[in-house]
């Protein structure tokens, strides 16, 4: 049995802002099947504190980046977890990243570097006997870990990784010191990048692999459009990256058992859950495809070209259910557009509930993002029969069969995808949509086909297995 340390700083159910959560959350459980066992670190925020169970310390330290700090052992959600208890660095109010008003707390290099320090030091010494046999690193908060791993001398193999590399985790060279870095390893070739710290680029140095969650992103992230600076150390590192798709929690996310909709077996089941969300909305009855979109409201998103977009679904009966928030200008845009609009009913916030009850009842879901490293809503979308309209970039290329005529005639479509990336192509989109829901019998076969693929994580943990199993033996 491989032992497995996994070091994120997010974990579904017990603390989520994104996919990042729900992967953490769901790959211990996956990769049991196999054989391994995986315990999960996590720094001690407030909120998670406040939800644990019985907690057991089993390791403390006198001075962890400013204040002194307790590793404890809990069992939660089916999680076999390890929390590093600093009060000092996790304990206050306001998010995981930065405070209310939406700042970054100004000690993140801290806070994140004691989460890979204590990961590192786990892997060196152990956990209350437990040592792991792989340590696995997600996004730049955990990427000073082989850093630390190396200055100790610790051959434990590293696995990172990258759920979004638009995040660098970078800071100034006069940390150092305070950072317990090793100042002669601060160059091109290991942590330095344009004069600055960087947790991403020693992640991306330090790792024995490295991989990112979709075949397509792995490849637009060796091209400066996607690589977001990193792509030379990318290429570099070309034959230890490696694309493996996310899965979703098909307990969770089931539309046979959801408590949160009247369940349904088979396509038709939608139609009462249809009728529900647009009473939920406050909109009528419609021609044409009530579309749905669960999203962050930011540029990355597309939600800007679905501004420019939308005239092409509305005008052709279609309508929109939108729940999210995000930047504040496409937020006003969007309730001044639904203020006009009979058609397009807007919710700003996030309520989980109504998150399964919009796509249950969604004819499509809508995922227009400029990059989507994999993508999560449109995996949601296929498992209840409500079919993705997505950009062909990323996870979204990768999951999403497009209504091409050659995939219609084979009876294989369970989508839409367009490209570029414009408000042109998604207005393009939108007009093959509506003809799509029109013919009534290609539609249902789409529904079919949706609801029949292969949405959770049993290959995507064997390929997980296959990495750890390659650097074990």
């Amino acid at each position: 049995m491989t032992q497995i340390l996994s070091v994120v700083s997010e974990c579904a159910p017990l603390i989520k802002t994104g996919g990042l959560a729900d992967v953490a959350g769901a790959l211990p459980a996956a990769l049991k099947a196999h054989g391994d066992h995986m315990r999960v670190l996590l720094p001690g925020y407030r909120a998670i504190m406040g939800k644990l169970p019985k907690t057991k310390a089993v390791d403390t330290y006198r001075d962890l980046f400013g204040g002194k700090a307790t590793l404890r052992a809990a069992e939660a959600h089916g999680l076999d977890l390890l929390i590093l208890d600093a009060p000092h660095l996790y304990d206050r109010e306001g998010g995981i990243y930065g405070d209310a008003a939406g700042h970054d707390w100004p000690d993140n290099p801290e806070r994140f570097a004691a989460l890979s320090y204590i990961g590192a030091l786990i892997a060196k010494d152990g956990a209350g006997g437990w040592t792991p046999d792989i340590v696995h690193g997600h996004d730049w908060q955990a990427g000073l870990t082989p850093e630390y791993l190396h200055g100790w001398g610790v051959q434990t193999p590293f696995v990172f990784t990258i759920h979004n590399i638009a995040f660098h985790g970078n800071t100034g060279a006069d940390r150092l010191h305070s950072l317990r870095l090793d100042a002669s390893r601060f160059n091109a070739d290991h942590f330095e990048f344009w004069g600055q710290i960087s947790a991403l680029k020693a992640a991306l140095a330090g790792a024995d692999r490295i991989t990112t969650v979709s075949q397509t992103y792995a490849r637009e992230l060796l091209t400066p459009e996607f690589g977001i600076g990193m792509d030379g150390i990318l290429r570099a590192r070309k034959a230890d990256l490696t694309g493996i798709v996310n899965g979703i929690d098909t307990d969770l996310w089931n539309p046979e058992t959801d408590p949160e909709i009247t369940p349904y077996k088979a396509p038709a089941g939608k139609a009462s859950n249809k009728r529900a969300l647009q009473k939920t909305f406050g909109l009528g009855k419609s021609d044409g495809p009530l579309c749905v979109l669960v999203s962050r409201l930011t540029e990355q998103k597309g939600i800007d070209l679905l501004l420019q977009a939308l005239p092409a679904l509305l005008d052709n009966g279609g309508q929109l259910a939108l729940l999210g928030s995000g930047a504040p200008h496409l937020e006003v845009a969007l309730a001044e557009a639904a203020e006009r609009h009979p058609n397009l009913a807007v919710k700003i916030g996030y309520d989980e509930a109504l998150s399964h009850q919009l796509i249950a009842g969604g004819d499509a879901i809508l995922v227009p993002s400029r990059f989507e490293p994999c993508g999560l809503t449109q995996l949601y979308g296929l498992r209840y029969g409500t079919l993705p309209l997505v950009a062909l970039t990323g996870g979204l290329a990768d999951t999403v069969i497009n209504a091409s005529p050659a995939a219609l005639t084979a009876g294989a479509a369970t989508g839409v995808q367009f490209h570029p990336v414009t408000a042109q192509a998604l207005s393009d989109a939108f007009t093959t949509l509506c003809a799509l829901y029109a013919d009534a019998p290609t539609w249902k076969k789409m529904q079919r086909n949706a609801m029949k693929q292969p949405v959770g994580w049993d290959t995507s943990a064997a390929e997980y297995h296959a990495i750890y199993t390659d650097l074990t033996t």
